[in-house]
Parts: structure tokens; sequence; C-alpha cells
């Protein structure tokens, strides 16, 4: 991405109003909508003290449902969101300049429940209904030979703590008081991987 031409503040603008506009819509079958799911997971990457990118990365997890919303052509999955939101939502972030690492965590929180319901067969019964049947669109469990490359990334325990998050992020009355703050460290992120000459 050109720097000269390059606006971090346009950026958040803009990959923001994704939550203005679609944020509100329910969170394909479950109890919370889009906006409150993604809240409560970039909160419980802070509350256990993680750093800023794997915040913004809880965050933006599951943008490429909404992203994929302006584009023609995604396949649903049964009305349950968008088939590959997960590398949809990874290559949106990467052509807006954040970095790889946050782009390779998004990615990752599909790849981590296929893993999960390979290695512990008991996380499956722990799964919503709603994310059983997405997992049938997302590439079904994991063969023994998918999990041992995934053992390798080195990022693999964290993306299974996304994975976590994303589980757990499903509760009701819960207050979305972070916005302003995941705007002021995404902008600080996008700075930092984007610096001006």
């Amino acid at each position: 991405m050109a720097t000269n031409s390059y606006d971090p503040q346009c950026v958040i603008k803009e990959v923001f109003s994704l939550y203005e506009k679609y944020g509100d819509e329910d969170y394909i079958g479950e109890p919370v909508s889009q906006l409150e799911h993604m809240s409560q997971a970039a909160a419980l990457a802070q509350a256990e003290g993680f750093d800023d990118e794997v915040i913004l990365a809880a965050f933006f997890h599951d943008i490429g449902h909404l992203c994929a919303d302006d584009e023609d052509g995604t396949e649903s999955m049964d009305g349950l969101g968008n088939v590959d939101h997960e590398q949809l939502g990874a290559d949106y972030l990467l052509e807006r300049g954040f970095s790889e690492r946050v782009a390779n965590l998004v990615q990752g929180h599909v790849i981590a429940k296929r893993y999960l319901t390979y290695k512990f067969p008991e996380y499956y019964n722990r799964l919503s209904d709603a994310s059983k049947t997405t997992l049938n669109f997302q590439g079904g469990v994991m063969t023994e030979s998918e999990a041992a490359d995934f053992e390798l990334n080195p990022d693999a325990e964290l993306i299974i703590r996304l994975r976590y998050w994303d589980d757990m992020a499903k509760e009701t009355h819960v207050p979305v008081d972070n916005i302003d703050h995941l705007k002021k460290i995404a902008l600080a992120h996008l700075q930092q991987v984007n610096p001006v000459n």
C-alpha cells in the first residue's frame, strides 16, 4: 500500500462503519448481535492481558461476515454467515494495512474450531447449534494430518485461545462500551504498521 496516499484515519472510519451498518444484525443464530459478540471477544482478550494486535484480532475475527455483505457472489452457510468469512476478513484487513499477525489470527479462528473438534471430541458437544452447522461448511473435523500441521503453527495456542473467546462472547445484556478504545488502538496499530516516510 502506498504510504503517500495512505490515511489511517480514513481506514478506521471505513472499517468501523461496517459495524455501524451491520453490527446490530443478529449474530448468525446466537442471542447477541454481531457488534456485541465482537466487542465481548475483544474485552475477553484485553482482560487476559494480551497485546493490542491480539485484542484487535479478537474484535475483527468475524469481520468477514460484515465486509462480505457489500460484495456480490459470497456463498452463505444456510443463512448462518458467509462461507470462508475467516479468509474474507483476513484479506480485507491486510488490504487496509493491518498487520499479517492480526490477519493470521483472524483467519485462524475457524481452523481452531476444526482442530478442537478433532483433538477433543467433547468440544463438539459444547458448540452451539449454529456453530455445529457452520462447521460442516468450514471443512468439518480436522484429519490427523491436518491437526499435526496446525500444531506446528507458532501461534497455535493463541489461535485456540481466540477460538475460546469466540465461544464465550455470546452473553446477553453486556454493554458495548469499548468501541472508542478499539478505534484508538486500531489507529495506533495502523500508524505503526504503515509509517509515513
